[in-house]
């Protein structure tokens, strides 16, 4: 090819302006994305001292060893795997139901469906503030409707418990993210031809046979790509938790504050590229369980 190009120069010139055309763009994506990964990567392997004008110290696979060894490191994974599963199961069905109660005709449709897009537009800071204020044990609306049906009787906050404040992260997250599910499975939803559901009525199919034998079937696709990609994001979420209490301790929330609350920077790294190379496995069994052509 090389030498092609050598003896026709019109191929020549157009070969190097190819390369000059797509050399900023790599360029830009090396210093934006590969370089700051690979530097994590040698800074998960080293432990980096408080002066700065000192150089990291290589320790190898120390830091691992010490994550995988440490209690601490287990619980806040079982705890981001427990908030991942919950919120994207809750937010999955959610969506899908809220899509399937608006996939048909009524007055107002289309303002509806745009209040239904405020929870994930409103900006994060300010809902989780809101919501803080309703489960406040003094003056929050939720806490005293609990306690009006006997089933909260505390002066400690819904937030201040462990046992309660992850449940609660989990509703919030999916009441946060289930308008992308819904976007989804509506645009879905209405690209199945009418002429199927007349056929399944014509047949004497009633509703719950319709949904399971047309539009399930229809829907797997979309479930499977919003599945995946609500435990990407949700794997990786750190302000929803973070701003709504202190009690909910995942895998990004315990690598912020191992990193920049207790200056250990490559245990942090190490954390990060820990969570990397979980959601790495699951993306390559899910492809693997589901196909690549439904996802």
């Amino acid at each position: 090819m090389f030498d092609r190009y050598a003896e026709n120069p019109v191929e020549r010139r157009e070969a190097v302006l190819g390369v000059l055309l797509i050399l900023p763009a790599v360029v830009l994506i090396g210093a934006v994305i590969l370089y700051p990964i690979a530097y994590n990567v040698y800074l998960s392997f080293t432990e980096v001292p408080l002066n700065p004008n000192r150089a990291p110290q290589w320790v190898g696979l120390g830091n691992y060893v010490e994550l995988l060894t440490a209690a601490r490191f287990w619980s806040a994974f079982t705890t981001t795997v427990a908030f991942t599963v919950g919120s994207t199961v809750l937010s999955t069905v959610v969506g899908l139901a809220v899509a399937l109660l608006f996939d048909r005709e009524f007055r107002g449709r289309r303002l509806a469906r745009g209040l239904v897009l405020l929870p994930h537009v409103t900006p994060i800071i300010a809902v989780a503030f809101v919501w803080q204020f309703m489960l406040s044990p003094l003056w929050g609306s939720i806490p005293n409707l609990l306690a009006e049906w006997g089933l909260y009787g505390t002066r400690v906050g819904l937030l201040e418990q462990s046992a309660t404040a992850l449940p609660v992260v989990v509703v919030f997250s999916a009441w946060r993210n289930f308008p992308f599910a819904f976007l989804l499975f509506v645009a879905r939803l209405q690209a199945i031809p009418e002429s199927m559901y007349e056929a399944a009525r014509i047949d004497g199919a009633g509703a719950l046979a319709q949904f399971k034998d047309i539009t399930l079937p229809e829907l797997k696709g979309t479930i499977a790509i919003v599945v995946l990609l609500r435990f990407i994001w949700e794997f990786n979420t750190f302000a929803e938790v973070w701003l709504l209490t202190r009690q909910v301790l995942t895998l990004p929330i315990f690598a912020y504050q191992t990193a920049f609350a207790n200056f250990e920077q490559g245990l942090g790294a190490a954390i990060s590229l820990l969570l990397f190379l979980v959601q790495a496995l699951f993306v390559l069994g899910f492809v693997t369980l589901f196909g690549e052509d439904k996802v």
